[in-house]
């Protein structure tokens, strides 16, 4: 458990140091069936246990259509005696049939979230937690300079006032590798998405042109998350004043 121990360290840092989790509302961890939303339901689900806010703590998994297996999850989130919710969708059909979309990555996440927010709305949960991990969090920077010609990424807490939903990221300055090899340690049931557009997206690009720069610099995303997380609070900070 020595990875999961960094890993918890790491987030209860970022949960405090962003008041994640600063009340009792109901926490909906998105679960998508990968490594990353695996281990963030079970940070929270380990911190419940010492936190003096007694959340409830749901997953919810949002069907693309695409015929997903789900039954580790099911069984997953039995083991972690943590309510499953699960909300079947089109959104497979209306990107890849009906919208055709030659990159369909941008329309299918914005349609997910809007699903999952709505699950989580309408079961009594007024938090959205998402896994999303360093390495996506900078990756997301760039694939916005880049493509958007805009300098943004993720925020850690972000209220959605016209659903009346928070959405956290508690893991953003978790490294991915520190995750994938919790996830081998502990052998951690991912699922294998049934996306056809899965390891052939522009983020994909970006992730390899981290590694690269990664080869000639092994600190470049820390210190880009830094950057980043430095900005973040610099902008909240003036946002409260």
């Amino acid at each position: 458990m020595r990875y999961f121990r960094e890993i918890y360290g790491r987030t209860l840092a970022f949960i405090k140091s962003h008041n994640l989790i600063d009340n009792e509302d109901g926490i909906m961890v998105g679960l998508s069936g990968g490594k990353d939303s695996f281990t963030l339901l079970t940070v929270l689900n380990t911190f419940l246990r010492s936190s003096k806010y007694k959340y409830p703590l749901a997953a919810g998994y949002v069907d693309l259509g695409l015929g997903a297996e789900r039954s580790e999850m099911e069984r997953f989130c039995a083991e972690l005696n943590v309510p499953l919710f699960v909300e079947e969708t089109d959104i497979g059909a209306v990107v890849f049939d009906i919208r055709g979309e030659k990159n369909p990555c941008s329309l299918c996440a914005k349609m997910r979230r809007g699903a999952l927010n709505d699950l989580a709305k309408r079961n009594g949960y007024d938090k959205v937690a998402l896994g999303h991990n360093r390495e996506d969090y900078v990756e997301t920077f760039l694939l916005n300079l880049f493509y958007a010609g805009k300098a943004d990424t993720f925020k850690p807490k972000t209220y959605l006032d016209r659903k009346g939903v928070t959405v956290i990221r508690p893991m953003l300055s978790v490294p991915e590798e520190l995750i994938r090899r919790h996830a081998q340690n502990v052998g951690l049931p991912v699922v294998k998405s049934p996306c056809s557009a899965d390891g052939n997206t522009v983020r994909e690009d970006m992730r390899l042109l981290l590694r690269a720069i990664e080869e000639k610099n092994g600190n470049a995303v820390e210190l880009a998350y830094r950057a980043l997380d430095r900005l973040e609070q610099e902008r909240r900070g003036e946002s409260e004043t």
